[in-house]
């Protein structure tokens, strides 16, 4: 059975780990859905080392490593708001899916909604992203709203908005 670990990225190397396996998950997932184009920007503009410490040290950030049975798997971003947290990353390497993780993703920012005081989770996820939908409809996400957000370089974020609200329980996939 794996082992879930998810620890708080802290050095240098964790946040560069993370870079990188974010280059290699975006490249994979995410050029059939919009292109090559954009991935790469994308990557540069939110996902690379650089941009990762910016929003870490300037914006209030957090990365969490996600390792199963000793292997890094993927990794969350989350930024905390008044009453909410906004999961910005959650991803999972191809050959690490289907292992739960994104239920012990979820229920470990479930309880780091509860210390904090916090009543839902929301993010963002692209309207074409079919398989990851529907991983977050089973993880109880709900849609609630959509946006089109220009991300500058000609590019447009095309998601809908998918929120879950905590409940008093640990979360058990529908």
């Amino acid at each position: 059975m794996n082992t879930v670990n998810i620890s708080l990225a802290q050095s240098d190397s964790e946040l560069y780990e993370i870079a990188q396996l974010a280059e290699e998950i975006w490249h994979e997932h995410f050029t059939p859905i919009i292109g090559e184009a954009q991935v790469n920007y994308m990557v540069e503009k939110f996902q690379s080392y650089p941009a990762l410490q910016t929003q870490i040290k300037q914006e209030g950030y957090e990365y969490y490593q996600l390792y199963s049975s000793h292997t890094f798997a993927g990794y969350i971003g989350i930024h905390p708001e008044d009453d909410a947290l906004f999961l910005s990353k959650l991803y999972i390497k191809k050959d690490c899916r289907g292992q739960h993780l994104a239920t012990a993703a979820l229920n470990f920012l479930i309880e780091l909604c509860k210390k904090r005081g916090l009543k839902k989770i929301w993010l963002t996820c692209n309207r074409h992203n079919n398989n990851t939908l529907a991983v977050y409809d089973h993880l109880g996400f709900v849609i609630t709203d959509e946006q089109a957000a220009d991300i500058g370089n000609g590019f447009v974020m095309d998601d809908y908005i998918l929120t879950y609200t905590l409940m008093d329980t640990v979360h058990q996939p529908r």
